[in-house]
């Protein structure tokens, strides 16, 4: 029942406007004129995101697909979701390090299209362009345009985030629960949002504060080991 708790709270819509932006703001301005489709200099029409697991990438992808002229390409997309659409003009590549030698040369396609017709893409991996184990002419497509690390957020950073999101709902914290929270638990804030949702149906469910040995139990019942 917790699991299904969480598994809920992690699927909700992401926005550009639930991004915490940290030290992302230039990337944030710049994503939301591809939002609304401003005009764009060639070169500034590929736009390639890189950084650590959990910084923010899939989640700027995600809702940049939103868009209905959008379309949102996993790397583990059959083939077909390559192929380039005249009614999309805003493609978006996650995870290129897993991309296959097949979805590679699909992928490599798709930029030529894009570019043809002047449509927008964003893609994004872990590492920059150059040090994907990727073939060459691919590497090189990445690299076309502007390249922006996304930061992660700090731990500090991450625990104002929670704060205001516990204030604008209601939510009150004892003092000690978000600093365990984000050195027990998954790292992320998708993952530390979805948390906090659970914690405060939990205490609902329970009727007690939102205490530190409240959200060990919860822990314990989620069985999640220590971050």
């Amino acid at each position: 029942m917790r699991q299904m708790l969480l598994d809920l709270g992690a699927e909700k819509p992401q926005t550009l406007e639930t991004f915490v932006v940290g030290h992302n703001a230039e990337l944030a301005q710049l994503l939301q004129q591809f939002a609304q489709r401003a005009p764009r200099p060639p070169g500034e029409r590929f736009v390639y995101l890189w950084g650590e697991a959990g910084a923010g990438k899939t989640h700027l992808l995600r809702a940049l697909a939103t868009d209905a002229r959008a379309r949102y390409i996993p790397a583990g997309a059959p083939e077909r979701e390559y192929l380039f659409d005249h009614g999309i003009d805003l493609y978006l590549m996650d995870d290129c390090q897993l991309l296959s030698p097949d979805m590679q040369i699909a992928a490599f396609g798709l930029f030529n299209q894009a570019r043809e017709n002047g449509a927008l893409l964003v893609s994004a991996g872990d590492k920059p362009p150059a040090g994907l184990a990727l073939r060459e002419d691919l590497r090189t497509r990445l690299g076309w345009g502007l390249i922006y690390q996304v930061k992660g957020l700090t731990d500090d950073e991450k625990i104002a985030a929670l704060t205001h999101a516990a204030q604008a709902r209601g939510i009150t914290l004892s003092p000690g629960v978000l600093p365990y929270l984000i050195t027990h638990y998954r790292r992320d804030m998708r993952s530390l949002s979805a948390m906090l949702d659970a914690l405060d149906q939990y205490s609902l469910e329970t009727q007690r504060p939102i205490t530190l040995p409240l959200l060990r139990s919860l822990l314990q019942l989620e069985g999640e080991p220590k971050a």
